[in-house]
């Protein structure tokens, strides 16, 4: 039975990175697009919209040094943007990198080459975090863990 999200639309399965244990999503988020940006990539962030929002603001003033080019997923520059802002993916112009801040599984995560899930420290987003993984497991994706809480990674 495939997930919610799995709509697939090439034979190379979506590789699926868990890091758990987050303290602070949204800060961590940031640093998480920065290094892509850096290393060229082009991304979509999936959130509900209120974080999106927050997400936003953190964007434009969490490093005086570095900008991040960033749009809603929606707007008219979303073509020419590295970073979008998604709250679905229908729109989405790129599908490199999503990383996942929704409890919920992203409807389309399988059209990316690669998906970061951030799971937060709190027991809600660790039994949600556990189950996408569960699940994620069950159809054979290929999945790597990172838990910031014991500084250690694992593959599983």
């Amino acid at each position: 039975m495939p997930l919610p999200g799995a709509i697939a639309t090439s034979p190379v399965m979506t590789r699926i990175d868990f890091h758990s244990n987050v303290p602070d999503k949204l800060a961590y988020v940031c640093r998480l697009v920065r290094k892509a940006y850096g290393a060229g990539q082009k991304m979509v962030v999936h959130a509900e919209p209120e974080v999106l929002a927050r997400l936003d603001g953190q964007l434009w003033t969490f490093s005086a040094l570095d900008f991040l080019p960033h749009c809603g997923v929606d707007s008219p520059q979303a073509g020419q943007t590295p970073i979008l802002l998604a709250a679905t993916l229908e729109a989405a112009p790129h599908h490199e990198l999503l990383i996942n801040l929704s409890a919920d599984t992203p409807r389309g995560f399988a059209t990316f080459e690669r998906m970061i899930e951030v799971v937060g420290a709190d027991e809600q987003d660790r039994t949600a975090g556990r189950e996408r993984y569960r699940q994620y497991r069950e159809r054979g994706y290929p999945l790597a863990h990172h838990d910031l809480a014991a500084g250690a990674e694992s593959r599983r």
